[in-house]
């Protein structure tokens, strides 16, 4: 079985706020799915974030933006931000809430890359650090296609869900994984090290076969010796291609019909599927008040949609004695239960 190019964790417990880590390996880079408390998450893990992709600004959903962004003042960084509709006005004025008058004087500039997407179009601003994270420069404008993000090794898409306000449904859909054979490696006397990340980012963009790829021996970040090798030839010895993985993040949606639709079409055959289960079946009157999913619903969702493994959270709290229960009902739903 082929190892995944990227790992993926809920980052609290399924009775706490919602959110996603999704680490890529051999790379200093994560995503965020949602950003409710991030305090299980630990500052190198925060620094490794550069894409979030905010659901819905209910505060279990968003309050972890200012330990986001604590841990991010003072970096040499580009932070990509995403959320439905009014998020400009949301990521505004939690920028607003503190005065910025020393940050001129930081030696490296972060910058926010902040998008809000709606039915038709996705529209992004900038904000930098050095000056006081007022607006900058004009506002970029592209239709809504689905696809947020898209990258050689993958995309993000996302599909407009009803929670009484505008909820954002995520699937990463990785193009192709590329894996590394251990055997190979050793067999031509390779390092495992930071140049695999720029080896299989090569990979993935298709280079040129006959460009020269540099294999570099390191130790505590010092360069101690240099390999050049064709990277065709490289990459047909060291290099293993198998179809990616899909991940999907669903929570806060009613489920109706027109919803449990497009979450369906967004979560079809994924790997994973990471679920809202808020409610039991017994009580659905409430979590169609509260615009939310019973665990039925979750299952039955996961199982039209033919996906291969799920992960319940968002529970009620009501439901402090009762996650059997709660994750029963869901796998019978899904039929392995």
């Amino acid at each position: 079985m082929a190892r995944p190019s990227f790992t993926t964790r809920l980052v609290n417990p399924p009775f706490d706020d919602p959110g996603l880590f999704i680490s890529f390996l051999y790379q200093r880079r994560a995503i965020l799915f949602d950003l409710g408390d991030l305090h299980a998450l630990s500052p190198r893990e925060l620094l490794k974030v550069q894409h979030v992709f905010v659901t819905h600004t209910h505060m279990d959903h968003f309050v972890g933006f200012d330990t986001l962004l604590r841990v991010s003042l003072g970096r040499e960084k580009e932070l990509h931000l995403f959320g439905p509709a009014d998020f400009f006005d949301r990521v505004e004025g939690k920028l607003a809430g503190y005065t910025w008058n020393l940050v001129d004087e930081y030696p490296y500039s972060l910058q926010l890359r902040v998008t809000e997407v709606d039915e038709e179009r996705c529209r992004t601003r900038r904000y930098l650090c050095r000056d006081r994270f007022h607006r900058a420069g004009d506002e970029e404008d592209a239709p809504f296609t689905r696809i947020l993000v898209k990258e050689p090794a993958f995309r993000i898409e996302a599909a407009l869900l009803d929670h009484r306000i505008p909820c954002l449904g995520l699937s990463l859909i990785e193009e192709f994984s590329v894996n590394i054979d251990k055997e190979a490696l050793e067999a031509l006397g390779l390092p495992v090290g930071p140049w695999l990340t720029s080896f299989k980012k090569a990979v993935a963009e298709k280079k040129d076969p006959g460009h020269a790829f540099s294999v570099v021996w390191e130790e505590e970040g010092k360069i101690l010796r240099e390999k050049t090798f064709p990277f065709g030839e490289l990459a047909e010895k060291i290099a293993r291609i198998s179809p990616g993985q899909k991940v999907t993040y669903l929570t806060d949606l009613l489920g109706s019909p027109e919803n449990l639709e497009k979450a369906v079409e967004l979560a079809r055959d994924a790997d994973h599927l990471f679920v809202e289960a808020a409610f039991l079946d017994r009580d659905r009157e409430t979590a169609k008040a509260k615009s939310h999913l019973t665990a039925k619903e979750a299952g039955t969702l996961a199982r039209i949609a033919r996906v291969k493994q799920i992960t319940l959270f968002h529970f009620s709290p009501r439901y402090s004695d009762l996650e059997e229960e709660i994750r029963r009902e869901a796998m019978e739903a899904f039929g392995k239960g």
